[in-house]
């Protein structure tokens, strides 16, 4: 049995293996195929989604944890899929190298991360797939194909984020730069200064991101821009007040009791968004851009267009405040540039990303299902890792380049040998 991160998610293969190179991928697949199963891929599992479930061969990373190059002159580093997130900035880190860009959990694999676009927030700089400059990926006939703007740009322009859909990846470039600081800064905020300055703040800041905290008036702001130094970490007596103490350990007792206790979260809610005070420090990108999260919790996210982000994020408080839903855990925003991946959420626009979350064992399903419906009346994307109920007939009209994938598709899985319930639901068979 294999379970997600979150455990709502749960898959029994008829067998599990784990190859060493892309070579035995290579047999793998070609296995599969003879046996008449069907092969999918996992991660660490950070996915809420049935993305990499499969009752046929269920691929497992642990072997292909190579980085195999970190070439300092063109700035690229490549790295087998099965590389943990956290491993690679420690060691780029150690070269004096960082990606530009990263999203705030380290546990993923490069492989699960990009397929799923997983992304930070960012000004000018997008998500980790928008980072890759080549990809290696093992396609269903067993051939090893190699893709990038120049090789094959039109696997490049879609297996960025594949959804495992294309074919299994065995190995990652991403182009990386010489290892800066990020001075971070992170304050209270009341929530209508917040919505009048969004634009201003999102303009103004390399990275803006902000929570509001349900059945409050109040935000956290986080605003991250590069310095000129020098270094100055958070004491570590503080970060770990902070980061640990209350961020995992009081905020997991306090989730634990507002969902035995609903009526309480209102009272809880008001006394976590005055827990954590302003703060400012200085550091190298990935102690800055990440952070644990030891709280286990279901997630439901959805990219809108950077102009709506405001009105749909003031349409999500009122939705709350008028229901009798309690919510413990805060609200989530981050933007976004427009790239030139078919199906990264951020295809073609600017956008906005507006998560929202619940404790792991609460009753999700009435607030995620009105969220989405605020976020789909403006034509959100939801992210493919995360809770969402759209289909592929949804998924025509918000994806301008939504055949291109499908066609490709066609073209490299013809037998659908990595199809599951989840990509027959949103890609169609």
């Amino acid at each position: 049995m294999w379970r997600n991160w979150a455990g709502n998610v749960a898959a029994r293969p008829v067998r599990t293996v784990a190859p060493a190179s892309a070579g035995e991928l290579a047999e793998v697949l070609r296995a599969a195929a003879a046996d008449g199963l069907t092969a999918k891929a996992v991660g660490s599992g950070h996915s809420f989604t049935s993305a990499a479930a499969t009752g046929g061969v269920l691929i497992r990373p642990e072997r292909l944890t190579a980085i195999r190059s970190i070439d300092k002159a063109a700035g690229t580093v490549t790295a087998e899929a099965g590389v943990q997130l956290k491993h690679l900035n420690a060691a780029l880190a150690a070269e004096g190298l960082s990606p530009t860009n990263m999203g705030d959990i380290m546990e993923q694999t490069v492989a699960g991360a990009t397929s799923t676009g997983t992304h930070g927030t960012g000004r000018d700089s997008g998500s980790i797939a928008a980072q890759i400059t080549a990809l290696e990926i093992v396609t269903a006939d067993g051939s090893v194909l190699t893709c990038s703007a120049d090789e094959r740009p039109e696997v490049f322009a879609a297996a960025r984020v594949g959804l495992g859909a294309l074919g299994v990846i065995s190995a990652v470039t991403f182009a990386v730069e010489p290892v800066f600081l990020l001075t971070a800064r992170e304050e209270p905020m009341p929530f209508d200064r917040v919505m009048s300055e969004f634009d201003a703040m999102a303009a103004e800041n390399e990275h803006f991101e902000f929570y509001w905290f349900p059945h409050t008036d109040s935000c956290n702001t986080k605003r991250n821009n590069r310095s000129q130094g020098p270094a100055a970490p958070l004491p570590a007596v503080r970060g770990w007040i902070d980061d640990e103490l209350l961020s995992n350990g009081v905020f997991q007792a306090a989730c634990a009791v507002g969902r035995a206790a609903p009526a309480a979260i209102p009272g809880i809610a008001r006394i976590s968004s005055r827990a954590l005070s302003a703060r400012t420090y200085t550091d190298i990108p990935y102690k800055v851009f990440t952070s644990p999260r030891r709280v286990r919790f279901v997630e439901m996210e959805y990219a809108v267009p950077r102009e709506a982000a405001v009105d749909a994020i003031r349409q999500l408080k009122a939705m709350v405040e008028r229901s009798s839903l309690r919510i413990s855990f805060p609200v989530e925003v981050r933007v976004a540039p427009a790239d030139d991946i078919a199906l990264s959420t951020a295809s073609g626009r600017d956008s906005a990303y507006i998560a929202v979350h619940m404790y792991r064992g609460s009753r999700y399903q009435e607030y995620f299902t009105a969220v989405e419906k605020i976020m789909t009346e403006r034509g959100g994307r939801p992210h493919w890792g995360k809770m969402h109920t759209r289909d592929a007939d949804y998924f025509r009209t918000v994806y301008p380049r939504f055949a291109e994938f499908t066609q490709l598709r066609d073209q490299l899985d013809p037998g659908r040998l990595f199809a599951n319930d989840y990509l027959r639901r949103v890609l169609g068979s």
